[in-house]
Parts: structure tokens; sequence; C-alpha cells
């Protein structure tokens, strides 16, 4: 009956014209109404472009001339990924100027020959984007530029199933190490905090997040070739992974498990813009530049960093790292007696937990349990927490150093290990209330991590690694 109705609309059109019609039609199938066609890839890829730059969506927006709203739509719904190329097509396709260009042209009268040389392209070029991309809602061909052009993008488009939504097994596997339990060395979970509810938006501001085993999107790509070596199935790019997370309906994975990313961002942030953002005991023997040379290259282990991570109500834990295995160690650093029962006194005890005799304690309790050839030297910041790191070095045999003032680049491991750590514990939380076992299953999970500058060991196998150096006998040390 369609077809019918259809012959009976263009029977002034000469049978050999709706026969091509036919066939164009044929090629293609049906297309809803674009109401009003979206703006042109171009405008779409200007949009992206300024985006790069580090300018906010809104203004991007206004700069290509759209609409405010429609700017944050595109930014929100493709996860501040761009969803195009930001190339510049191959001449071999026609531009939305070409389009308004033959549009006019037509309206005036001229053949397709003509044409075509007005344009300078092929006359069957032209022939097919009258016929192809023509509007036919009444019931006759007439050209017009905007959906010609949104008619081309649309048969442009190559919608492909993602991977993690076919493949159930890989799929379980990214899902397992992204937002699987951490667990205490004896295999039994550990709860955690409990978080407030997602709400599609970035991460809580000073509140706590869920904890899971978090490896990155790139650790779980390289891990897996590791564990499945014969199967060339299982492999995806760590975009992939994040594409899955960001952009809407790419499916495969739930959009809620941007939580278990480092930063816990609902959508990735334009690096342009990040760049844009404006953000007394220390004696000359125990300077930074003092430190034996071969803590610096990380060739030999036994040298950490260490710093402290501080929470609310003066509450905070000590952070340790290897700077050869990357290997972390966390220090539990309780409250003392009389904590809360009268108030804090400027330059009164410290009851936090983290004075200079408490803290001295703690580090001396973790050193010790450590071999002697693997713990040669520890690198801190300038904190007065350390001001008793005389009585440190006598108790362990360790010699402490402190980096320069405002110099966290001096102590990168140990910087970005607090970075990774504040995913368990974020800022603005009170860090007393774990105890040392939990602090312990958070060390497992970080150490059990694969790190791309281990070649994707994890710090708990290059760490075992260099323990069994030191029982071989015969084996050689700086000592």
């Amino acid at each position: 009956m369609a077809t019918k109705d259809w012959i009976a609309r263009t029977s002034d059109v000469h049978e050999g014209a709706r026969r091509q019609w036919r066939a164009d039609r044929a090629l293609r199938p049906p297309m809803r109404s674009p109401g009003r066609p979206e703006p042109s890839r171009e405008v779409q890829r200007g949009f992206w472009r300024l985006i790069a730059t580090g300018i906010t969506s809104a203004e991007a927006a206004l700069k290509v001339g759209v609409s405010v709203p429609v700017g944050t739509r595109w930014f929100r719904h493709a996860g501040g990924v761009p969803p195009l190329s930001l190339n510049e097509p191959s001449g071999r396709y026609l531009s939305f100027e070409e389009r308004e260009e033959i549009a006019i042209l037509r309206a005036t009268g001229l053949g397709v020959r003509q044409i075509a040389r007005e344009l300078g392209r092929d006359p069957g070029t032209v022939s097919r984007e009258l016929r192809r991309n023509a509007a036919t809602r009444s019931g006759k061909q007439e050209y017009r530029a905007v959906v010609a052009q949104w008619k081309a993008q649309q048969a442009a488009k190559r919608p492909k199933t993602a991977k993690l939504v076919s493949h159930v097994v890989l799929r379980e596997y990214v899902q397992e190490r992204l937002s699987g339990n951490i667990r205490r060395s004896d295999g039994s979970v550990v709860d955690g905090p409990t978080p407030v509810p997602w709400k599609g938006l970035n991460k809580p501001h000073r509140a706590d997040r869920r904890w899971s085993l978090a490896w990155s999107p790139e650790q779980i790509s390289h891990r897996l070739t590791i564990d499945f070596p014969d199967d060339e199935s299982m492999r995806i790019s760590p975009e992939a992974i994040y594409q899955s997370l960001f952009i809407e309906g790419r499916g495969g994975l739930k959009r809620e498990l941007v939580t278990c990313l480092r930063t816990g961002r609902a959508l990735r942030r334009p690096r342009e813009r990040s760049r844009n953002t404006p953000q007394g005991h220390v004696t000359a023997d125990v300077v930074l530049s003092e430190r034996p040379a071969e803590a610096a290259d990380r060739a030999v282990p036994g040298h950490w960093e260490g710093d402290l991570i501080i929470g609310t109500g003066r509450s905070a834990i000590g952070t340790l790292v290897e700077r050869s295995s990357r290997c972390t160690m966390l220090v539990h650093l309780p409250r003392l007696t009389g904590w809360g029962e009268q108030p804090v006194v400027k330059n009164g005890p410290a009851l936090g937990g983290y004075g200079a005799g408490a803290m001295n304690a703690a580090l001396s309790t973790s050193l010790t349990a450590l071999p002697v050839q693997l713990r040669k030297t520890l690198t801190w910041d300038r904190g007065k927490e350390l001001s008793g790191h005389a009585q440190v070095t006598l108790d362990t045999g360790t010699k402490v150093f402190f980096a320069d003032p405002h110099s966290p680049w001096q102590r990168p491991t140990n910087e970005n290990t607090n970075g990774l750590l504040r995913q368990y514990f974020p800022k603005g939380t009170d860090l007393s209330r774990w105890s040392a076992e939990d602090l312990e299953a958070v060390a497992i999970a970080l150490n059990n991590r694969p790190r791309k500058i281990l070649n994707w060991k994890t710090p708990a196998e290059v760490f075992a690694e260099q323990l069994q150096l030191l029982q071989q006998p015969g084996v050689a040390t700086t000592d």
C-alpha cells in the first residue's frame, strides 16, 4: 500500500528517475524524521577542539554558535571524551558549505553538470548527493543543505557493539579488579566505610568512598597479557575501559563504577583545564644533599620515603614507600590516653597520635620488622612530627634525611602513593577509626596492584624477590 501511495505521489516523474530513487532507498534503511537537525560535525569538531584548549563547555558552546545547554549536554553525554575525530575530513567528502552551494545553484535551475563544474566535483558525486540526501517528506525530492548534511552524517555512522558488552568473561574480569573487595592477609573481607549513594556526579566532597581493589584501567589492560598469555580474546585497551565508564550508552560497565577510579570523576577532565587551575630540627648532616647517591637511582633496595596523611580531629596515618619496589607500609597512629578529655592546649602534649614521641615509637616498630639490609635510609618532609629523628636512627639503624622545603618532587613515590591512599582515606574524614589490621589490608591491596614502572609486576612480587636475594648465601650487601 505504501508503495502504491508513493508511486501515486510521484506519478509526474518519469519511470527512469523513479527506478533510480527506489534503488537509492533500497540501499539505506528508513531514517527517522530529523525534526530540527543537530549542528553539523564541523561545528561539533570545533566545540571539542575548544574543549581541548582548557575552556569550559559553556564558553566553547558560545564560541561555536550553539546554546550553553547544548554544549553542556554534549560534554556530559560524551563523558568529556570527544565522540568524533578532531582531524579534518578528507576532500573526498562534501562539506556543509558545498551542500549549501549545491542547494543555491539547484534553486536557480542549474543542471548537475553545471553545478559540478562550479564546485570542481565529478558530476556523479553531485548526482548521487541530490538523489540520496534530498528531503522527501513532501513526496518529491527537494534538496536542502541542512537535511542533506544530517542524512550524510547518519549514513556515515558505523556503530559497533562494545567488546565489554559481548565478552562476558572479560567484562567480569574488569569489573572484579575495579570493584572487587579488599581482603586481609587471611582472606577475610574488609567492609570499609559506608559510602553515600552515587548520584551520577563526581566523587562526594570530603566524604567516604567505598573501598575496592580499584586497579586502574591501564593496570587491568596490561595484566591481562600475564594472566591470559594464550587467549587473544582477553585483551582490551585502557581507553576502551575508560570510555565504557564515561560515555552514556556505551554499555558493558555500570557508570557508578567510576567511583572505583583513582579520582572518582564521572567525566574526563581535559588536561589543559587542569593546567589552567591556579593551584629547626633539620641540621646540615640530614639534608637531602647528604643522602647516599645509591638512593637516588633506585637500583639498590632499602631506601624509603615517608610522610603523613592527615584527617579530621588531628588524626593521621603514617606512610612508608620503598623506592625500588614501591612496596607500601602504613603506620598506625592511634589516639593517646587523655585525648578528648580536655580542650586542646597549644604546645601541650600531642595526644592526637603523631607527636614526636608517638611517631618515633610507631616508626621504630614498623622499620625493625624489616631486615637490616632493607632499611638503610628514610627521606621525610620537614614536618615537626619527626623532630626526634636522631632517636629513630639509634633505635633502627635507619638514617633519616629531610627533603628541601616545599619540594614534594624530592619524594615522588611517596607523594604518588599518598594520592592513591586518598581513595581509601579521603580528606575530611577521621582516620583514627581504622585499626592496624584495617591499614594492613589496604596496604596489601595496594601492594598487589600491578605497576607499569615494574613491568606490570606487583610491589609485593618485587619485594619478595628482594627478600629472596638477601636470603641467598654469598650475596654481597653495601653494609
